[in-house]
């Protein structure tokens, strides 16, 4: 198994997971299962730095034990052959068919991936003469909402593709090529937040992404305080409590309304100091600025500029807070998050908000805010390890009171779930 960093992640994928999606492919591409190799692409949360990625902001993000698995074997003659655990049918086109955006976001479905994946890679000037044959699939029963499934799964057929290719892209460009699916082919105007926790995080470390500068750098669990890792474990456990609202997220635009609503009151700010031309993201936009104009800017544009830069004073003290090993501070934080998503960025349906506001009362949490964009899925909480389990089911009693329709729709076993940090994506080849 290749790991991404050195370091001994939690079990995952497992090797029934692995063994599974290996006979899926041999039985579809006439292989034997010893030639398989799995892609691993894990699912991440976002602590801190919610909505302030697209605005050149500083986001924090890491990994957790589950994920996208790809199965797959290279084609000689550039065929690419899919299947999926969690849809129906199959996809099959050519690597070296030109590909063209999508034009209408009600025909995006769970094909759309390759197909941007061999889009971004055209798109990038390299030559895809072999493809792949393979299947795909996520945590059964598991509604991956907020957890950035489309980036893992985009980010899947990328390395399935350049591996098939022989292609060796740095992970920073691969960033960028998962941007070129999101983007430009799928029409969805997300920042690079998703594909950066997919691609850098190491385990044990909090990845933090300065959007602006493209440039990642990593902090250590309690580097300031080692006596607070124990055999590399740590003193919390992440979870996931799923609200059964499903939606796709480029059909709902609500997403990029409020991504517009950032950039015009950047260009308010930056107008304001006579800066008008230039590009209009909070980012370059000075605090003082912020703070002497912000009262000129219309009621939704000062909303959103006030979770802008309190959220960036958040990730700033949340980085002093995990080197620290600092669980409550760090916590809070991620609540102050969640609070200034629901008022400030004005993002959480009521049901949200309410799955939100059952996990702050949760035993042993030390705070939670909505995962992924907020408009759908799940959220997240930071849990002491030896309360994680009634932590779960206190939030699962509680929601299935609140919405007892939605919880029905979902698994029981999939409701809440008690997670561990994770690695980065990577390639498992089979043992020889």
């Amino acid at each position: 198994m290749v790991v991404s960093d050195g370091k001994t992640t939690p079990s995952w994928p497992s090797d029934e997971e692995l063994d599974f999606v290996r006979k899926k492919v041999a039985h579809l591409s006439q292989k034997n299962a010893r030639e398989v190799n799995v892609v691993a692409c894990p699912y991440r949360i976002c602590p801190l730095g919610a909505h302030i990625d697209h605005q050149g902001g500083v986001v924090t993000a890491m990994t957790i034990n589950c994920g996208v698995l790809l199965g797959f074997v290279p084609s000689e003659n550039g065929e690419i052959l899919l299947q999926s655990g969690q849809f129906e049918g199959e996809l099959k086109f050519n690597s070296r068919d030109p590909q063209k955006p999508i034009e209408n976001p009600e025909d995006i479905n769970w094909k759309s991936y390759a197909h941007g994946a061999v889009y971004a890679l055209q798109t990038g000037g390299y030559d895809l003469q072999k493809g792949i044959i393979g299947f795909i699939s996520g945590v059964v029963g598991l509604d991956s909402s907020g957890l950035s499934s489309s980036a893992a799964v985009g980010i899947a057929y990328l390395l399935a593709l350049e591996y098939a290719n022989n292609i060796i892209i740095p992970p920073l460009d691969n960033i960028f090529l998962d941007k070129l699916i999101e983007n430009n082919y799928l029409g969805l105007e997300n920042g690079i937040l998703d594909p950066s926790a997919i691609l850098l995080s190491r385990y044990g470390y909090l990845t933090f992404m300065d959007c602006k500068t493209k440039q990642p750098f990593h902090s250590r669990f309690a580097e300031q305080n080692k006596s607070l890792q124990l055999n590399g474990e740590f003193g919390f456990k992440i979870l996931l409590a799923f609200s059964g609202i499903r939606h796709n997220l480029p059909k709902k635009r609500g997403y990029n309304t409020r991504v517009a609503e950032c950039k015009a009151a950047a260009h308010a700010l930056l107008s304001a100091e006579g800066y008008e031309n230039s590009e209009a993201l909070l980012c370059n936009v000075d605090p003082s600025t912020y703070e002497a104009h912000k009262g000129k800017l219309e009621e939704n544009l000062a909303k959103r500029a006030e979770h802008y830069f309190s959220e960036t004073k958040r990730v700033a003290k949340g980085r002093d807070a995990w080197t620290c090993g600092n669980l409550e501070d760090f916590g809070q934080l991620i609540s102050e998050s969640g609070r200034s998503s629901i008022d400030k960025y004005e993002c959480g349906s009521k049901e949200m908000i309410q799955l939100y506001e059952i996990l702050l009362k949760a035993p042993g949490v030390y705070g939670g805010r909505f995962s992924g964009a907020g408009f759908r899925g799940c959220c997240l909480a930071i849990v002491a390890v030896n309360c994680a389990d009634k932590a779960a089911e206190f939030v699962r009693t509680e929601y299935e009171k609140a919405q007892p329709e939605l919880v029905s729709h979902i698994p029981h076993d999939k409701r809440v779930l008690v997670c561990e940090p994770g690695g980065s994506a990577r390639i498992i080849f089979p043992e020889t």
